[in-house]
Formats: C-alpha cells, sequence, structure tokens
C-alpha cells in the first residue's frame, strides 16, 4: 500500500512539474509576444513575431498573426505608393491645366494692345479657343472620373445598335484627323450588333479610345466594330512612337500618363474611364502593343434575342 501510494505521489508531482512547466512556457511566450507586438506598434518595420517558448498551438498563433501582419503590411505599402502616384499625378494635372491658362492669358493681352492685323487677331484668337478646350477637357475627364470613383454616376442601359452610334461618333473626329494628315480605316460590320448599354458611357469609351489614339498616335489608325460569336468586338490601332512594352501593365491604371507622351497635356485619365465603362456593361478591355502597333480591344456581349 505505501509503494502505490509513493508512486501515485510521484506521479502527482511530475504531472504537477510538467502542467507548471507549460505554464511557465505560456505565460513567457505571452509576455514575448507582448513585447514583440509593442516594439512593432511603436516602430515601422518589418519585424514578425517569433517563437521564444514553442508549446501547444502558439505556433499556429503566431503564424496566423504573422500572415496577418504580412497583408496588413502589403496593403498598407500598396496604399503609400498609390497616394505617392496621386499626389504626384494631381502636380502633373495642375501644372498642365495652369500651362494652357497661362498661355491663353498672355494671347489675350497681346490681343487687348489693339495694334494687331487683323488676321493676326483671329490666329490668337483660335490658339486661345484651343488652349481653352484643352483645359475644359481635362476638367471634363477629372470630373466624371471623380464621379465614377464616388459611384454618382449610374448607368441607364438600353439596348441599341452599336454600329450606328460607333460609326456617328466617329464622324465626330474627322476634322482630328484631317489636322494629323491620316485617313483612318475604317471597317463596320453591316450585320444587327444590338447590346444593352449605356449610351452616354458607349460614346465616351469611343471617344476616350480615339482621343487617345489622336495623343499617342503617329499614322496607321485603324477603328473597327465586329461581330463575333456573341459578341460586339470594338477595336481601335494605330502606330506609336510614345508607348513602350514597359507601359502595358499600367496604360489602364488611372493618371498614368507615358514618359514620351508628359508634354501633350493628357489627365491620364481617358484609359481608367473605358475599362470602368466597359466593366460596368459586362464587357472585357485589353491592351496590345507589337513592334510599334498599338491595339485596344473591346469586348460587349451582343443582344441575342432577335425580337427585341
Amino acid at each position: 500500500m505505501q509503494v502505490q501510494l509513493a508512486a501515485a505521489i510521484i506521479i502527482l508531482i511530475l504531472v504537477g512539474t510538467i502542467l507548471s512547466f507549460r505554464l511557465w512556457c505560456y505565460r513567457k511566450q505571452i509576455h514575448h509576444m507582448k513585447e514583440e507586438l509593442a516594439l512593432m506598434e511603436k516602430e515601422d518595420t518589418n519585424y514578425q513575431l517569433s517563437s521564444f517558448c514553442p508549446i501547444g498551438e502558439t505556433e499556429e498563433v503566431i503564424t496566423a498573426v504573422n500572415r496577418l501582419m504580412l497583408g496588413y503590411k502589403e496593403e498598407e505599402n500598396k496604399l503609400k505608393r498609390e497616394n505617392k502616384i496621386y499626389r504626384e499625378s494631381i502636380t502633373s494635372i495642375s501644372h498642365d491645366i495652369r500651362t494652357p491658362l497661362t498661355s491663353a492669358k498672355g494671347y489675350l493681352q497681346m490681343l487687348q494692345k489693339g495694334s494687331m492685323e487683323e488676321e493676326k487677331k483671329l490666329e490668337y484668337v483660335k490658339i486661345v479657343e484651343q488652349r481653352l478646350d484643352n483645359v475644359t477637357d481635362m476638367l471634363n475627364q477629372l470630373f466624371e472620373y471623380a464621379r465614377i470613383e464616388a459611384g454618382e454616376m449610374k448607368l441607364e442601359p438600353e439596348i441599341f445598335q452599336a454600329g450606328n452610334l460607333f460609326a456617328e461618333t466617329i464622324s465626330m473626329f474627322y476634322e482630328d484627323f484631317l489636322k494629323k494628315n491620316s485617313q483612318p480605316e475604317v471597317t463596320i460590320t453591316k450585320k444587327s450588333c444590338k447590346i444593352r448599354a449605356d449610351k452616354h458611357a458607349f460614346v465616351r469609351i469611343i471617344e476616350n479610345l480615339i482621343k487617345n489614339a489622336l495623343v499617342h498616335g503617329t499614322d496607321g489608325y485603324q477603328l473597327s466594330l465586329t461581330q463575333e460569336e456573341n459578341t460586339v468586338k470594338i477595336r481601335v490601332s494605330n502606330l506609336t512612337d510614345s508607348i513602350e512594352d514597359k507601359d502595358m501593365d499600367k496604360i489602364f491604371e488611372r493618371f498614368y500618363t507615358t514618359d514620351q507622351s508628359r508634354s501633350r497635356k493628357t489627365t491620364g485619365l481617358g484609359l481608367a474611364i473605358v475599362k470602368r465603362f466597359t466593366i460596368q456593361m459586362g464587357g472585357t478591355v485589353k491592351a496590345d502593343l507589337e513592334k510599334r502597333r498599338f491595339t485596344i480591344e473591346i469586348c460587349i456581349p451582343l443582344v441575342l434575342d432577335e425580337n427585341i
């Protein structure tokens, strides 16, 4: 009996020792984690929680916390990069808006002098008008994108013939292509291409694609609307000297302008608006650069019910 009692006591002592040790380990690990978290709270660091005394499920907890912190850190860095780009873009846009306004003001001051030939006056008035048109276009894009971002621009889908509106919109840029001494190659299918979309957004997509082509393009303009399977495919293509392979991943990002096009007074919002509107219509958009030919392709689902 005494032997059994002694054995039981020894077992109890061992169990108590083991439990005490485990409790000590838990307390040390928790204290260690608190110190590390306090350090990370004070300093902007990539430091992660470490295991001081691995026991029980503490390793899993540490791994889960580190995973969450890594995701938070990546999101924080992403926001920092976006804010930096945003600040730089606002500065650049402010400069781009100020430049034509300053130029227009200069020409107006010369016009006020009075001692000028009529032909010269008309030339200056035309230049002022052009500068103000540039500013208006940039402000309209900024305002439109701000409304899209804020969710204030609600699309009103309706069914219409995409080919007709496509041709109508292209015709508005006749003078612009003449100024570029270029005749675009236009292809519009004769098939019925009904889509369900917001007309204003559809027109804006085509306008922005053509404006982008006119800004970045040098020649070889190709505009097409075709029907492929169950989609309407819109392609705007041109030769370019200002778009490079390194630009392709960012081509649809807001405020993005290529290195060689910064002096051409663009907000970098045109293609961002194109992408937003296309996705809201249930379509897809992609860009491609092969040698010097830059192409943007948009696909929008067809309305398949022939009775509509």
